[in-house]
């Protein structure tokens, strides 16, 4: 049975396989556990609240708190009675609130805490359809979101059945803003029928179901997240939603996930924190786990690995990975990443270590998924983001772009009609502005994006997405950004990885008590020079990096220089970095090449 409406899914959990724990979180250290039944009953007292405050079918509110069965209560809770929801990310400017709050028209403001309801605060009065602001979090002199389910009443219900009775598929489920990198948030249009064909394409070829006990922790503000719950809750699976992501660690080990959906950044934290645990172990028992990751990283792409590769794999797992899989609960079946590029080392490595990782990629504008990597045999390829999912057509346009076709994709833009049109072609596909390439034909390669490609002042084209993937690899490097648009050369910024860069200067005897000592350091910029040099032999001459400089800081939301989904904000970064980009480019410079080569390491 296919659902029509995302307000079909509980019902039919409800009708199909009802749970003790369909929705779980965890608040002054206890696991609160809501059955089928019960969540149900919370978002019909909520959707009848909703009704007797005098709200109406196709009226707007915004959403802004991180996980937490609030969260799914009034998400549904405002689809039912056909009203439409504007999620928000927390840690968006205040600016973009009162943007958004505008430009939707939204009626009523859910934050979760006081932080964020003085955030919305400041910007109330700015926004001429805002008429309150409701907490998840009980504040003292702030309306609690309970108060609106407080008014359920039920000689309504009869309306709010009419009313879910008259909503179609075809109807606006959500307005999600998308992060902007570069410039204005942009509101995309998603209706019910979008996000429910995207989930009923996963049901096929995803294998999580009713016996599965899901953990969710990537903000649900998100469409990959937010469809990821709903599928979830259309399967029969258990949704429990982390703490935050400081205490990520105690809920892997407390609810025992069978499977979980991640970004690369967090993969990557989590591989570096095994490896510096494995390289402050000594004897024979650092020999064995070097030995195992070094095997780890040899893993066939597409998983065809000859009987002496398993065999010793086998005991590889049993000796060493076994503690990882521990690490995340121990019952981990697979891991689903998205949202950005996922190094294929990483791919590999867990993959090997019995962990399996499947890359998908999509847009906000298909709800989210378009291709996804299987977890059956001879259905992946680590390093690409997988085949096209089901009912969704894909081709390469002629200057590489992707386009895509299928009942995911988004109907349009809010207020911009120009934008819409310029989103698709005469034949109605969708252009994504990402560049990519099929592998053996089917499996999808991200390469770029389109507006990131830039070209050197000698007319030569270098998309810097895969330069910086492969230069991430680097334990010295947090994050990066390649430049030379109009310039002679390539060269890049580099956001050093501080902690592990503290930690190595002292065992070489350096000094390292500040953040400016560490940039300033010209061993240290030689031996993040010798990793640059290694993987510059993976790219053609004029993509090589031949020049850096280390900036002081790490890059963040907050500071406007990466997205929510921890996309560089390339603009931002090339006005707050001018003038160190401008003293790379120096005519009568040396170049770091030059200088940092003069020297052993």
């Amino acid at each position: 049975m296919e659902n029509k409406r995302l307000i079909d899914i509980l019902p039919f959990q409800i009708e199909s396989y009802p749970r003790a724990d369909a929705l779980c979180d965890k608040k002054d250290g206890k696991w609160n556990k809501y059955n089928s039944t019960e969540v149900q009953e919370i978002i019909d007292n909520f959707s009848l609240g909703l009704l007797k405050s005098g709200f109406k079918p196709g009226d707007k509110f915004a959403i802004i708190s991180g996980n937490r069965t609030e969260w799914t209560f009034v998400d549904l809770g405002i689809l039912q009675t056909g009203g439409i929801d504007v999620p928000i990310y927390p840690t968006m400017s205040s600016t973009d609130y009162e943007y958004i709050f505008n430009d939707a028209g939204v009626k009523l403001v859910f934050v979760e805490d006081k932080e964020l309801h003085a955030k919305v605060m400041k910007v109330k009065s700015k926004s001429t359809s805002v008429l309150d602001v409701y907490s998840f979090n009980k504040i003292e002199g702030v309306k609690h979101w309970s108060e609106i389910s407080a008014l359920a009443d039920e000689s309504l219900r009869d309306r709010l059945n009419e009313i879910e009775a008259n909503i179609k598929g075809e109807d606006l489920a959500t307005i999600i803003y998308t992060s902007g990198t570069t410039g204005i948030p942009k509101g995309v249009m998603l209706t019910h029928k979008n996000i429910l064909s995207n989930i009923n394409s996963l049901k096929q070829i995803i294998p999580i179901g009713n016996s599965d006990t899901l953990l969710s922790f990537l903000p649900v503000c998100h469409i990959f997240e937010r469809t990821a719950i709903y599928f979830y809750l259309n399967v029969g699976g258990a949704v429990y939603f982390a703490e935050n992501i400081d205490k990520i660690s105690e809920n892997f080990l407390e609810v025992k996930p069978d499977y979980f959906t991640t970004v690369p950044r967090l993969l990557e934290k989590v591989f570096e924190k095994i490896m510096e645990k494995g390289r402050n172990l000594s004897g024979i028992k650092k020999a064995i786990f070097g030995w195992a990751v070094n095997l780890a990283n040899h893993y066939d792409p597409k998983g065809e690995n000859n009987f002496f590769y398993n065999f010793r794999l086998y005991f590889a797992r049993k000796i060493v990975f076994v503690k990882w899989q521990e690490a995340l609960g121990g019952n981990v079946k697979g891991i689903i990443s998205g949202a950005a590029t996922l190094q294929p080392r990483l791919a590999r490595i867990f993959t090997a270590a019995g962990i399996p990782i499947r890359e998908g990629y999509g847009l906000t504008e298909t709800s989210p998924v378009i291709t996804c990597n299987r977890f059956e045999e001879g259905g992946y390829y680590l390093g690409t983001t997988g085949l096209a999912i089901p009912d969704v057509q894909l081709k390469i346009g002629e200057d590489g772009e992707i386009l895509t076709k299928g009942s995911n994709v988004f109907s349009a833009y809010y207020n911009r009609p120009e934008d819409t049109a310029k989103a698709f072609d005469a034949d109605g596909w969708f252009h994504t502005g990402d560049i990519g390439q099929l592998i053996e034909g089917k499996f999808l390669k991200i390469t770029d994006r389109k507006k990131e490609v830039f070209k050197t002042s000698g007319g030569k084209f270098v998309a810097p997405l895969q330069i910086e993937n492969k230069m991430k690899e680097s334990w010295f490097i947090n994050n990066i950004m390649v430049i030379g648009e109009n310039r002679k050369f390539t060269s890049a910024l580099i956001v050093p990885d501080f902690d592990f860069c503290i930690k190595w200067c002292k065992k070489k005897g350096l000094k390292s008590d500040s953040v400016d000592d560490l940039v300033k350091c010209d061993k240290l910029k030689r031996r993040i020079w010798k990793d640059i040099t290694k993987y510059n032999k993976r790219f053609s001459h004029i993509e090589q990096i031949k020049k850096f400089e280390l900036v002081d800081k790490y890059w963040t939301i907050d500071d406007g220089e990466i997205t929510p989904t921890l996309k560089l904000k390339r603009k931002m970064i090339l006005e707050i970095y001018n003038d160190l980009i401008e003293k790379m480019y120096e005519e009568n410079k040396e170049s770091n090449t030059n200088k940092l080569t003069a020297k052993k390491i």
